[in-house]
C-alpha cells in the first residue's frame, strides 16, 4: 500500500516547503493534538456506531482493506443518516477538546521558530473550525496539510480526498518527503496515534506514537509489528521536554528511542 515510489497526484494544493528551519513538527489532529478523534466521534455518535468503525480499523491494520476506503464508509455513514454538515461541525466544536498540553508546547515551537504542521485525514474546514475554536488567534500560524469536504445545497456533504488514487486517501508521506530532499533537511518531529499515520510514521527522524487509555493503540502496534523507532507520549505536556532536549542539544533522537517513553 505504500505510494512512496511514485507521489499521487494531488487534487489540492500543498503550502511551500520550509526550507530555511532547523526543526520542522508535523503532527497529526485527531486524537493525537485532539483527545477524542473528530471522525470517529461522528462516526461513533451519528453514523453506524463505534463497534463497526472498530472492526474497520482492525481491518486496515490486517491490510485487507485500504484506509481511504474504510474511511469513506464510515463519514457515509454519518450522512447517511441524515445529519447534515453544518450540524456535524457544531457538535464537533461542542465535544472535541484539546490535549491539555498542546497549547504549551505550541507556545515553545513559537518561541524557538519551529513551524507546527498539522498533516491529517480530516477535512480542512472542519479542523479549521475547531482549531480556531480550541486555540484561538494563534490558531492561523498552524498550517493545515489535509483532505477537504464538498457541501451541497441541501447540507448533505462527502469528504474530497486530497489523493483520490492513493490507497490512504491522503498519503501523508507526501507532507514529508519533500524535507528529505532539501540539501540541507530540517530535523523532522512527527506526531501520531492511528491507523491514518501509517504512511507517514517511517520518515520521520523522530516518531511520538501517542498511548490511548481506551486501548485504540493502532499506530503503536504497526510500529511495534514494523520494527519502527518511536517514542510513546500520553500527552504533549510529556513530549515537551523530549523535544526541548533534542532541541537544545541535550539528547539525540536515539537517546529518547532507547528509552521510549516521554
Amino acid at each position: 500500500m505504500s505510494q512512496d515510489d511514485t507521489a499521487p497526484e494531488s487534487t489540492l494544493p500543498y503550502p511551500p516547503v520550509h526550507n530555511d528551519k532547523k526543526f520542522v513538527v508535523l503532527t497529526d489532529w485527531d486524537g493525537t493534538i485532539t483527545t477524542y478523534d473528530s471522525n470517529d466521534y461522528m462516526t461513533d455518535f451519528l453514523g453506524y456506531g463505534k463497534e463497526k468503525r472498530r472492526e474497520g480499523n482492525l481491518e486496515i491494520l490486517s491490510g485487507r482493506v485500504t484506509f481511504r476506503d474504510a474511511f469513506r464508509e464510515m463519514l457515509e455513514s454519518v450522512n447517511k443518516n441524515g445529519h447534515k454538515y453544518e450540524e456535524c461541525k457544531q457538535a464537533l466544536k461542542d465535544n472535541i477538546k484539546l490535549d491539555s498540553g498542546f497549547k504549551e508546547f505550541f507556545r515553545y515551537c513559537k518561541s524557538q521558530d519551529i513551524p507546527v504542521i498539522i498533516v491529517s485525514s480530516g477535512m480542512e474546514p472542519l479542523i479549521r473550525a475547531i482549531l480556531s475554536n480550541l486555540v484561538g488567534d494563534d490558531a492561523s500560524d498552524i498550517e493545515i496539510i489535509s483532505n477537504s469536504v464538498d457541501v451541497h445545497e441541501d447540507g448533505s456533504w462527502n469528504i474530497k480526498f486530497r489523493h483520490p488514487s492513493s490507497g490512504y486517501g491522503h498519503d501523508k508521506s507526501q507532507a514529508i518527503l519533500p524535507y528529505r530532499k532539501l540539501t540541507d533537511p530540517p530535523l523532522l518531529f512527527y506526531f501520531g496515534d492511528g491507523v491514518s499515520d501509517l504512511s507517514a510514521a517511517k520518515h520521520a527522524d523522530v516518531l511520538f506514537v501517542k498511548e490511548k487509555s481506551d486501548g485504540e493503540n493502532d499506530l503503536a502496534t504497526y510500529c511495534k509489528r514494523e520494527n519502527i523507532p518511536h517514542v510513546l507520549f500520553s500527552d504533549f505536556s510529556k513530549a515537551l521536554p523530549a523535544v526541548r532536549s533534542i532541541v537544545e542539544g541535550d539528547k539525540t533522537p536515539k537517546e529518547w528511542f532507547d528509552i521510549g517513553r516521554a
